[in-house]
């Protein structure tokens, strides 16, 4: 399980930190070397999930997505200063409850 987790972030940070870099580069002129790291850290953040020892690439996916919108409102609140409100640490916390259905529900075969 903690090899699960640490894939999840790994990846959610390769993905957001990829994507900032590219926003930095395009919405706040900083030089192109921004966007072209970012691009390199997205594909990287492409080949993280592979690791995932999990058989179902949807299920990966949809699980990801719930840790993608935590680390989301954690790098907002870390990186951007950006205090999350009630709603967002709510909706954090749907996520998460999310993530753990989807991947650690007893199953049938």
């Amino acid at each position: 399980m903690l090899h699960a987790v640490m894939l999840f972030i790994l990846a959610g940070l390769a993905e957001i930190g990829g994507g900032y870099l590219i926003w930095l580069w395009l919405r706040e002129s900083r030089p192109a070397w921004y966007g072209l790291t970012g691009g390199l850290i997205l594909v990287l953040y492409g080949i993280i999930p592979t690791l995932q020892k999990f058989p179902s690439f949807g299920r990966v996916y949809a699980a990801y997505g719930g840790v993608f919108v935590i680390l989301s409102v954690l790098w907002g609140w870390g990186i951007d200063r950006k205090t999350p409100d009630i709603y967002d640490w709510i909706g954090a916390l749907i996520c998460l409850a999310g993530v753990a259905v989807i991947l650690w529900a007893p199953r049938q075969g």
